[in-house]
């Protein structure tokens, strides 16, 4: 059965990978050779030879296999409402376990997609990851590995990955799954530097791949609502937004005590780490959430502001926006900033903050608009968006259906990315959506550490005369765990 494909998306594609794999011309996908262990080995070992058949056996068995009726599921076909395997989008997923176990799931909703394979260091997670997959598709097919580098030099058939690895990892597993020819969708934050976002971004446009960012409230209804009725117009010029970032009381630089490291096999300390300074083990690290408190393994501000910034980022009219201005004001968390276009972008904390928004905001993740023609608020917990005025919300089912097709684009983040690997379109949240609201995030954070004001310009990438905060624009990456 042949598929049905766009000219961009049938270019490029081989027999011998997955139906919507591509490679970008004269780029060659590079040779990985990562330390295997024994117990990789007999984990994803997915090639053991059968053994001997003589050929009195084989004459029965053939035999046998001439008198049975010959029936082919319908499924096979199509026929039966399922989509056939020749069309489906193959996927495999780094970094199974919390947020990833979650995306896993609702992933295997989707009929058109098919997953054969999960990597996560952690034998736990991969093992119940591998159990998720198998039960869905009622066979034991699914592939389990500890080495992302081994799972993407060798499955040539997956077409697009899942990468939900702790925020350390996001960028160099993006990258090294683009340059293998995998489309991705990653988890927010997608880096933890400016650097590392640059470098997403310039391997998507090599490779020609697509990249989704997990800032899935960019095509909720609600957010899709507040940000379409600041752009069209319908609250008159923005000149004021607000984002709840969740900043933090400080992260952490110290180190948890050492114990004894685990077996590779249950553990993989060293890739855990990745491209972080080596610390020495501790359970705390890999089971919960302990090292997102850790600045080695995170961010502060671009946790939630990976979703809000860009939120509030989609609701402006950015063409004729070249610096923003970030103003320090002390240790409460609110920090004002001011484009170049004369818009006033607030990131505040909600906890704890006195800031004025609090007093009427309710939900999380948030963010307002706010015009002369009035405002709107969209955040979690709310079962409809707040507007200044109930007139506003006279046009809320209207305004979410043009949205969808004028833009063609579904209300859903993860449905966008398997139509975007379909038709070779940027997604939603595109490597350039992602750069943007992750480079603000960031500054942010500079500012927020050297507590004091910074000129940051967008099209260069750099802050205004400080060589202090433009190094701070990078982190060193252990080997060989480096982009």
């Amino acid at each position: 059965m042949h598929m049905h494909l766009t000219n961009a998306a049938r270019s490029g594609i081989k027999s011998s990978t997955g139906p919507y794999q591509q490679q970008a011309k004269g780029v060659a996908v590079p040779e990985i050779q990562p330390k295997i262990t024994e117990s990789m080995n007999q984990e994803a070992d997915m090639s053991k030879k059968n053994p001997k058949v003589s050929r009195r056996s084989f004459l029965k068995g053939t035999a046998a296999l001439a008198a049975a009726p010959y029936i082919v599921p319908a499924s096979v076909f199509g026929r039966d409402g399922k989509v056939p395997p020749s069309e489906r989008i193959v996927m495999g997923g780094i970094g199974i376990g919390g947020r990833g176990s979650y995306d896993l799931r609702y992933m295997l909703t989707d009929s058109d997609v098919q997953w054969v394979a999960v990597c996560d260091v952690q034998k736990s997670r991969r093992q119940a990851a591998r159990d998720v997959v198998n039960k869905k598709y009622g066979n034991k097919d699914c592939a389990a590995y500890i080495d992302m580098r081994r799972f993407l030099a060798e499955r040539t058939d997956v077409d697009a990955v899942l990468i939900a690895t702790g925020d350390r990892w996001h960028a160099l597993a993006s990258i090294l799954a683009m340059r293998a020819g995998k489309d991705v969708y990653c988890e927010k934050p997608a880096c933890l530097t400016m650097a590392q976002g640059q470098a997403v971004v310039e391997t998507a446009r090599r490779y020609g791949r697509i990249y989704q960012t997990g800032a899935q409230r960019l095509s909720e209804p609600h957010h899709v609502f507040g940000i379409e009725m600041a752009r069209s117009g319908r609250l008159g010029e923005i000149h004021t937004v607000y984002a709840d970032c969740r900043w933090r009381d400080g992260m952490r630089h110290d180190w948890l005590g050492a114990q004894p490291e685990p077996p590779r096999e249950e553990v993989d300390w060293d890739i855990w780490l990745g491209p972080c300074p080596w610390r020495p083990y501790n359970a705390s690290y890999v089971n919960g959430r302990q090292w997102y408190h850790f600045y080695d393994f995170a961010t502060d501000l671009a946790m939630w502001g990976a979703h809000t910034v860009a939120q509030a980022l989609a609701g402006l009219d950015l063409t004729n926006t070249s610096f923003i201005e970030f103003e320090y004001d002390g240790p409460d968390k609110t920090m004002v900033t001011r484009l170049s276009n004369g818009v006033k972008l607030v990131l505040f904390r909600v906890s704890g903050s006195v800031w004025e928004p609090c007093k009427f905001w309710h939900g999380a993740c948030g963010e307002r608009f706010e015009g002369p023609e009035g405002w709107v608020s969209a955040a979690d917990g709310y079962s409809a968006p707040d507007v200044s005025t109930p007139a506003l919300m006279s046009e809320y089912k209207k305004v979410l259906a043009d949205y969808t097709a004028r833009t063609q684009r579904p209300l859903s983040h993860v449905r966008d990315f398997f139509d975007c690997i379909r038709s070779r379109r940027p997604t939603v949240a595109n490597p350039e959506v992602m750069y943007r609201s992750m480079s603000i995030c960031l500054a942010a954070d500079i500012c927020e550490r050297l507590k004091r004001n910074l000129k940051f310009d967008l099209r260069k990438a750099e802050f205004a005369g400080d060589p202090e905060a433009n190094r701070m624009r990078s982190r060193a990456m252990r080997a060989p765990y480096t982009i």
